[in-house]
């Protein structure tokens, strides 16, 4: 996925709700890449819009810049959405502390009630009582509020897209002085509308959350004088099968809704949902991928 940058400012009222919202990002565009320049702005942007409007937050500022680094660009599963959705749930989740709150309630009532919203001719609506199902229903299987030993945590992680909404809890144990995270639970709720063949989007759901784990924990691509360093598999490194969480469970919400995707949406929320597990576990922050070892044991 193409380099990208992201600032974020949020504001918080007395009583600790969200009032504001920035975000800024600038990164190659994949939609000018294969289009051209003549594409609309929402079209060449990289910070998911459309996904705003399922937040109460009354001050709203979502700003791109493209980035042009010349380094040709090809659809990665789940797209944009891989890196736009770990700065948007971690970033939730840093308001969220900021606030005293705890995230799950925090992000419950940034979305705000069961209503649906019309984004458009287009682009459908955003059923955010589907929304705040998923939340509900993975923080109760999660166990979220039980208590864990020193050194593991649980984090939040969430997507909507592709007509489809998902939610993520990843429980992990850190050892901060090597600089080592495991992945030991994840637990995920989807709801992709009516759902015609369970089995395949539970092994949808399984193989979208070990790909992002990837993602995550190891693999990356360098450049050095205008050449990508990495050639193959010794040195482009992927999720081992030793590395997989031991447990992933898929809950589906089933209703009779119309389908939605569920080759993607899996993707996006863990990231997010394992850097935020690691703050849990050990108080440090994580702002960018894959983590490394440094970010863990830098005090």
């Amino acid at each position: 996925r193409p380099a990208a940058y992201h600032k974020l400012q949020a504001g918080l009222d007395a009583k600790g709700n969200l009032t504001s919202w920035k975000h800024r990002a600038a990164s190659p565009s994949i939609g000018i890449f294969y289009s051209g320049t003549n594409i609309s702005a929402g079209e060449a942007a990289g910070v998911d819009s459309l996904d705003f409007p399922a937040y109460s937050v009354p001050n709203l500022r979502l700003e791109f810049a493209v980035a042009d680094t010349g380094m040709p660009l090809g659809y990665w599963r789940s797209v944009d959405d891989s890196g736009n959705q770990f700065v948007r749930s971690c970033f939730l989740d840093e308001a969220a502390h900021a606030a005293g709150r705890d995230p799950v309630e925090f992000l419950l009532d940034t979305l705000g009630p069961a209503r649906k919203i019309d984004l458009g001719p287009n682009n459908g609506t955003i059923d955010v009582g589907r929304r705040r199902a998923v939340i509900e229903l993975v923080a109760e299987k999660s166990q979220w509020k039980s208590l864990l030993p020193a050194g593991k945590g649980r984090g939040l992680g969430f997507m909507y897209g592709w007509g489809t909404y998902v939610a993520q809890i990843a429980e992990v144990t850190c050892d901060s002085k090597r600089g080592r995270v495991r992945v030991d639970r994840v637990v995920c709720a989807i709801d992709c509308g009516t759902c015609v063949n369970p089995l395949g989007v539970e092994a949808q759901m399984q193989s979208a959350i070990n790909f992002g784990l990837a993602q995550t924990l190891k693999s990356e691509i360098t450049v050095s004088n205008g050449r990508v360093n990495q050639s193959n598999f010794n040195d482009y490194k992927v999720l081992r099968m030793n590395e997989a969480p031991p447990i992933i469970e898929v809950h589906i919400i089933n209703n009779n809704e119309r389908p939605g995707g569920v080759g993607e949406p899996g993707v996006p929320p863990i990231a997010p949902a394992v850097a935020n597990a690691v703050f849990a576990a050990t108080g440090k922050r994580l702002r960018r991928l894959p983590i490394r070892p440094a970010d863990l044991t830098e005090s």
